[in-house]
């Protein structure tokens, strides 16, 4: 049983690697191997099916959980994406200096990924980037700070990046404490690589003609632009502030910041036609979200509580750390390995391989795995979700990249291991 389980873990993880040369998207995937691996596993099981059934439905709450988390947030951001929420930010980025626009496309991007997501907030800077300029070697460069920006940015909260919600909803985590402990470290991942690309980023950029400040402030007034982006900020702030009053899980907090959000909106647009309204309502928000992502990461977890219910990961744990020479080049090792597999599932097996027992909530452990599984992905640009959505709007090659980002990216990873290794000493 426990073999043919791992044959199809893994000849589904070698599926989704090499997504693109088999042209077979990573969802179907996914699903496919998440439900074989139970299957196969139900099927020579040994003990009281009925058990197994109910051992499976009680993993998928709390996957269904992380699941309305993740679809809530991500209609929220379309939701404000709709009423141009965004351009409140976009549209004040006016300097034609190299070396501004490389610091503060850097520092919007850091501190917006650990309030929306990584990917949304790649996906939302690159368009600003094609906006503002043409396509050019500067403007890929940004687009490459991007990337590291966004995923450290994401590492250090808890609805930053899927890895930290994965952690922050499995308990492993509290949102505070992982705000605590990685936001300095975090800064240095992308502080050191925008010091050193500050030495070849110099003169000035051609950009494009913009809207005057005048016609900015008439059109957001149009849209709803500053209500919606305050109510979907302040929505998404109280989602970790109710977890931690209540106790009950994310998802609650989300669900309400979305009705909050979608009440702000209706109350703006009330005075609109119903076909208007339409197109700034939640319904319209949802049919832009990316659906396939969440399903993605359903069958991701259902091959991982496979794994972990057959005690696979835990095997394979114990035979790491007789291995390595201690779990902190172990965490190392998964940031590095984060830039070819996803960083989520990479994580999700890390919760499964050490219990809650052993290291409980806000232990070193998880927060050094949320920073390294975070950030390695920046390495490459396959490496994360906001590095494939990068890749794909501006056009990057994996080559190009290798060549002009990467170095930057491991000069990063590198600075904010040592920066929470010497703060973790330092507090311990």
């Amino acid at each position: 049983m426990v073999s043919v389980v791992l044959i199809i873990a893994v000849l589904g993880y070698l599926l989704i690697i090499f997504e693109s040369p088999f042209k077979i998207n990573k969802t179907i995937t996914a699903i496919l191997t998440g439900a074989l691996c139970w299957v196969f596993f139900a099927l020579f099981y040994k003990g009281d099916q009925h058990l197994l059934a109910e051992k499976l439905t009680g993993h998928f709450g709390e996957i269904g959980g992380l699941l309305i988390f993740l679809l809530g947030a991500m209609t929220i951001v379309e939701l404000i994406d709709l009423h141009k929420g965004f351009s409140v930010i976009t549209h004040r980025i006016r300097t034609k200096s190299v070396f501004k626009l490389l610091w503060i496309v850097g520092g919007v991007t850091f501190f917006m990924s650990a309030l929306l997501d990584n990917l949304a907030t790649a996906i939302i800077m690159v368009t600003l980037l094609k906006k503002l300029m043409p396509k050019s070697e500067i403007r890929m460069i940004l687009a490459g700070i991007i990337v590291i920006a966004a995923n450290a940015g994401g590492a250090w909260s808890p609805i930053g990046d899927v890895t930290t919600t994965l952690l922050w909803i499995g308990g492993q985590v509290s949102a505070l404490g992982i705000v605590k402990v990685l936001f300095v470290p975090s800064l240095f991942v992308i502080l050191v690589p925008l010091i050193i690309a500050s030495f070849r980023m110099r003169g000035f950029a051609a950009l494009r003609v913009q809207l005057s400040m005048q016609d900015v402030k008439r059109e957001e007034k149009m849209y709803g632009s500053v209500s919606v982006l305050l109510a979907g900020a302040f929505g998404l702030i109280m989602v970790p502030v109710i977890k931690s009053i209540t106790g009950l899980p994310p998802f609650i907090g989300v669900l309400i910041a979305l009705g909050f959000v979608a009440l702000v909106s209706l109350i703006y647009h009330r005075e609109k036609s119903q076909s208007e309204k339409d197109l700034f309502s939640v319904a319209h928000a949802l049919s832009k979200v990316d659906i396939s992502s969440i399903l993605y990461f359903m069958g991701i977890l259902l091959m991982v509580y496979a794994l972990q219910d057959t005690e696979i990961l835990s095997t394979f744990a114990d035979f790491l750390l007789r291995t390595l020479p201690n779990i902190d080049t172990m965490v190392i090792a998964i940031g590095v390995l984060s830039s070819i597999v996803d960083n989520g599932s990479l994580v999700a097996a890390t919760q499964a391989m050490f219990p809650l027992t052993e290291y409980p909530m806000d232990n070193s452990l998880w927060e050094f795995i949320a920073l390294c599984a975070g950030t390695g992905g920046s390495m490459l640009i396959i490496g994360s979700a906001a590095g494939i959505a990068v890749m794909e709007k501006e056009k990057i090659t994996f080559m190009w990249y290798l060549k002009k980002i990467t170095p930057l990216a491991v000069a990063g990873y590198i600075a904010g291991i040592v920066a929470f290794l010497a703060l973790n000493w330092l507090t311990h």
